[in-house]
């Protein structure tokens, strides 16, 4: 179901379970599940170490089924790094075994295997031979058809066949969409892309090749924000469809008044599209082998409350670099900017970017930054206009502590107070101390107010992201204290903006196509037009500061994008610690429908 940080975490719990009991031989199984898991998330040196170890293991107990698994773990591993050699070999070693008839449980996983390391090595007509064989078997699984199906394709790319290469993509992806239609639990289908997007960036990486740009971004756009589209009743647009993605982008572009960014993040090739008005524009970015460890030595930087522009952070100018400056001369300066993120990207904060130059600065002293899910969604957003919705705010917030792990908010009830004064009594509800509860938020008809505020503790869950809760005040009748996800996502909202004033109130899971899942989501899943959410912790004395500045620009008739900037600048511009992105940058907003 594509979910591997569960599955890591169930295996090695397993693992160490059989272990501590001297079950030696299930402890090997379980720890070949280990190294397979590692392998899904692209973590190749645990991965390998692991199989590597578990393969003696398996070898010494004589277990034939283990000794496969880990050897077909090893051979895709030497595939994803380019040792073929080395993936030839123990690709062999396991077709050895299941030919012997010692395991016959993972025989067509060796046969696809098989097919990619033939075709990778250009040994087209055998590769065929292998991907044939396995779509031959009547029980084969959905993931090997579709990745036979895929590797097909690559066969006949090789073969200078692009007419069918393209048929046998666009089939692997029928396959993967019709199992995900069969998929009725919204947290499996989340994650299920994830077991397919190798795909989607296959085909991709040839619509590039073939010089069909535009045809790339329509395919990239498929796999977006497929789960939050449908709970809209958004029709996403069909793999088989060849519209002109280009001149739909580019009034999108126009109507938004915005320079689109849509991001691509593929292991061997990543991919920019920038959408203006006028042209589409397809530039080839660094891998995500690449960019990942900057993002993520960036991101630990802003979360240790330093400056990076202090220190002129080597990290926060290359990503500007590798992400932005490509595209600069297609961004007028103090324009509107509207991002799709994708991989890594969905956690970092563009705007924190940082721009060389004479004068180091911030991006966000040069844009006005949104972030979309799909072109899908934001195009719908557009379509809407403007909310006819009253000027009218349901706040929620300054609870009683359910327990010691979520401590009073000391400034909670000053950031409700500075935000109520924009709003005349008859045009706000409030709910606080004991009678903000679960149960209260949801049968205090929501759905009747233009703004939502909750100036509350949050929690993002990354196993299970709807269950990621804005935290009230206990119940008098039992001790549930959590609005979770799971219930927002149930109660219809027309809201033009929610505010979540929480912490990681964005979520801390990021999922193919899907993005960051938690609190954001799952009120733009709602309806909400508009959503701030926070990408890490949210300082409780610099959130009053910021959010009275938010709703002073709002009440003078800016945008949610614009006001939002401003109040992030006052913070920045100003003399006092919170200048610092880790006190203003939290806070993204993200467009909905």
């Amino acid at each position: 179901m594509g979910d591997f940080e569960s599955s890591l975490d169930f295996f090695d719990q397993s693992a160490q379970a059989s272990a501590a009991r001297g079950l030696k031989d299930y402890s090997a199984y379980w720890f070949s599940g280990v190294a397979s898991s590692y392998l899904a998330l692209r973590e190749y040196r645990p991965a390998e170490a692991l199989a590597r170890s578990t393969l003696e293991r398996a070898k010494e107990l004589n277990d034939s089924e283990t000794t496969a698994l880990c050897l077909n773990t090893l051979a895709e591993i030497m595939l994803r790094t380019n040792r073929l050699v080395e993936a030839k070999r123990f690709n062999q070693d396991a077709l050895n075994i299941e030919e012997s008839g010692r395991d016959k449980l993972v025989t067509l996983d060796s046969l696809t295997l098989a097919g990619k390391i033939a075709t990778a090595v250009g040994r087209f007509s055998d590769g065929e031979g292998f991907f044939q064989r396995v779509l031959a078997d009547p029980n084969v699984e959905p993931q090997l058809r579709w990745q036979a199906q895929a590797g097909l394709a690559q066969v006949r790319d090789g073969q200078a066949e692009p007419a069918d290469a393209e048929r046998k993509y666009l089939e692997a992806i029928e396959t993967i969409e019709s199992a995900r239609r069969s998929i009725n639990h919204d947290e499996l289908r989340l994650s299920f892309l994830s077991t397919g997007i190798e795909v989607y960036g296959n085909y991709i990486d040839f619509l590039i090749r073939r010089g069909r740009p535009p045809d790339a971004l329509n395919q990239a756009e498929i796999s977006r924000a497929r789960t939050l589209a449908e709970g809209l009743s958004l029709k996403a647009p069909s793999a088989t469809l060849r519209p002109a993605a280009s001149a739909q982008s580019q009034k999108l572009a126009q109507r938004t008044k915005a320079t689109i960014l849509f991001y691509w993040l593929g292991e061997k090739h990543s991919y920019l599209w920038v959408i203006t008005p006028v042209k589409t524009t397809c530039i080839t970015l660094a891998s995500a082998q690449e960019l990942d460890p900057i993002v993520k030595s960036y991101q630990e930087t802003l979360l240790a409350g330093r400056d990076p522009l202090e220190t002129q952070n080597a990290n926060g100018q290359k990503l500007y670099e590798m992400l932005i400056e490509p595209a600069k001369n297609l961004i007028p300066q103090g324009s509107r900017v509207i991002l799709l993120p994708d991989g890594s990207l969905y956690g970092l904060n563009f705007e924190t970017l940082i721009v060389p130059g004479p004068r180091l600065h911030y991006w966000i002293e040069d844009a006005t930054v949104t972030t979309a899910s799909s072109l899908t969604l934001l195009a719908s957003a557009a379509e809407a206009g403007p909310v006819p919705k009253p000027k009218s705010i349901f706040l929620v917030g300054d609870t009683i502590p359910p327990n010691a792990e979520f401590p009073k908010l000391q400034h909670a009830a000053a950031e409700m107070q500075s935000i109520e004064k924009y709003f005349p009594g008859p045009r706000r509800a409030v709910l606080s101390g004991s009678g903000a509860t679960p149960a209260a938020y949801l049968s205090s008809k929501p759905e009747q107010y233009g703004y939502l505020h909750f100036v509350t503790h949050g929690t993002a869950s990354r196993a299970r992201p709807l269950e990621s809760a804005v935290v009230l005040s206990k119940e008098r009748d039992d001790d549930s204290y959590k609005l979770y996800a799971r219930d927002i996502v149930k109660r219809h909202l027309s809201a033009y903006l929610v505010t979540i004033s929480a912490c990681n109130g964005a979520g801390t899971r990021a999922f193919s196509g899907e993005g960051l899942v938690g609190l954001s989501w799952a009120f733009l899943r709602a309806g909400a037009h508009n959503v701030i959410g926070a990408l890490w912790e949210v300082s409780d004395s610099a959130a009053p500061q910021l959010m009275d500045k938010l709703y002073g620009g709002l009440s003078r008739g800016q945008d949610p994008a614009s006001a939002l900037r401003a109040a992030k600048l006052s913070l920045l511009h100003s003399e006092r610690v919170f200048r610092r992105p880790y006190y203003w940058a939290p806070f993204q907003l993200y467009a909905g429908s």
